[in-house]
């Protein structure tokens, strides 16, 4: 009986393009799923793609994997991922490898490592990135898991994964949760990407009333310097579409209210719990979130504006260029952070450098300056990239280029969220001094809840109620 390297279990999309992707390099892939109609559909459509083993019953596909077995779930997160996990386990011996290749918690992913690592078995968290059509081409994966599942899996995920410049697009991220954490907050840095270059373009279009045509070609232009990046690509070519049935621009005739699946919540959240402020990844969670409350909307539109609109010059383009990349730069500072706080708090040892150097390719932030990132971390322990020379000096030079767009977004009236919170982060963290100060002589003042001093160490109180002494505390 011939036996699978390897199965997946789970044939959407997502599910069947990551199997074709393992048999086209060779792998015999076990393949299942709930309804034998997809398994049955993918060994006929594309069989003579590579060698696959159809299994109509779990047990059976459980069977068909050489051991020590490996098995992807490519399943919704949640209870059915949970649900599929515990009918693999008991089917499974100690050494056995379960893959959970979907977009789950990280919290979930590390109570499932832990409850399968008790009964021998190695669960690995993967996240993987590029959508459909990074499945099936190759996609930037994140496994976390044990040293001991990556060594067994390793070799078969960088082999299947993007190439740039001859290097692969996965590595092994940390234990338990870390892939799906890494994943998850890279899911959040692309909700503030694409939020940024929206605000872009609705800055652009209200600011000068260019067509979305015209537009596109502005984006074309852009993805051929410092910009370069797959969703900048792919916004000329959405920016470019007409409509076939109205003739009017694409974007024209789409619902303005954007969806989102949780993992942009989850990094915020998740933020939040780790005090690590991610504010461009918050305002397009927010702005996502606003976008979807048509009742509030139509009900405020009778509210006042500013008198002038549609004021701006050709120059606005430069600068909003410049105030895009400012902004990037900032989201991703932020997402870095993250990933280092919880890196330090879940003892991960996460390597930024090294999940820069993976996201270069396959995923949906690739983009020309990821590579600017990896040699930022290269050897080196920042406690911001924004402290790194090159970045330091790129939002140095675009600096007043920002403040102009963020100007002439409130002079006429459009929504920058994305663009204001970058750049009152940036002037928050290069202050000597912030109003935190007043803040906590408030939270001293109501709460008892004492206060430092610039001039010596301790923690102090003030008697605000009596004749206002200060007491150590």
């Amino acid at each position: 009986m011939e036996l699978a390297d390897i199965g997946v279990t789970g044939l959407a999309v997502m599910g069947r393009n990551l199997a074709r992707n393992l048999a086209r390099h060779g792998y015999a892939v076990a393949v299942h799923n709930r309804s034998a109609g997809r398994t049955k559909e993918l060994v006929e459509t594309f069989g003579g793609e590579g060698t696959f083993l159809p299994a109509e019953e779990l047990k059976d596909f459980v069977a068909s994997l050489k051991r020590p077995r490996r098995a992807i779930i490519m399943v919704k997160a949640g209870a059915g991922t949970d649900a599929v996990i515990d009918q693999l386990a008991e089917l499974m011996e100690p050494g056995d490898m379960i893959v959970d290749g979907g977009n789950a918690l990280f919290t979930d992913t590390r109570r499932r490592e832990a409850a399968l690592r008790e009964r021998g078995l190695h669960f690995v968290g993967t996240g993987i990135s590029g959508g459909e059509e990074g499945a099936l081409n190759g996609p930037s994966i994140m496994p976390g898991g044990s040293a001991e599942s990556w060594e067994a899996l390793g070799p078969i995920l960088q082999d299947i994964s993007a190439k740039v410049d001859g290097v692969p697009c996965a590595t092994h991220v940390g234990p338990d949760g870390a892939g799906h954490f890494v994943k998850m907050v890279h899911n959040g840095i692309e909700y503030a990407d694409m939020q940024l270059i929206a605000e872009s373009y609705d800055l652009l279009r209200q600011g000068l009333g260019a067509t979305p045509a015209e537009l596109a070609e502005i984006f074309r232009e852009w993805n051929t310097g410092e910009l370069e990046s797959y969703l900048i690509e792919i916004t000329a070519e959405v920016l470019a579409q007409v409509d076939a049935e109205t003739g009017a621009p694409f974007v024209d005739v789409v619902v303005d209210q954007a969806e989102q699946k949780g993992t942009g919540r989850w990094t915020v959240q998740s933020a939040l719990d780790l005090g690590v402020p991610v504010t461009g990844i918050a305002e397009a969670v927010f702005a996502r979130a606003l976008s979807g409350h048509p009742e509030q909307r139509a009900a405020a539109r009778g509210l006042e504006g500013p008198s002038v609109s549609g004021v701006a010059g050709r120059e606005l383009i430069e600068d909003v260029r410049q105030a895009l990349y400012a902004s990037k730069i900032v989201a991703y500072a932020q997402g870095f952070d993250q990933m280092a706080a919880a890196s330090k708090e879940y003892g991960w040892d996460v390597d930024p450098g090294a999940m820069a150097t993976i996201w270069r390719g396959g995923c949906i932030i690739r983009a020309r300056f990821l590579d600017r990132i990896r040699q930022a971390y290269d050897g080196a322990e920042l406690p911001t990239l924004l402290a790194d020379p090159y970045f330091a000096d790129a939002l140095a030079v675009a600096q007043e280029s920002w403040r102009r767009v963020v100007t002439t977004a409130v002079s006429i009236g459009v929504p920058t969220p994305g663009f204001s919170s970058a750049l009152a982060y940036y002037d928050a963290l290069r202050r000597d001094r912030l109003p935190a100060a007043l803040v906590q002589g408030l939270r001293d003042f109501f709460g008892a809840h004492t206060y430092h001093r610039v001039d010596r160490e301790g923690a102090f109180h003030t008697d605000w109620s009596g004749d206002r002494a200060e007491h150590p505390a």
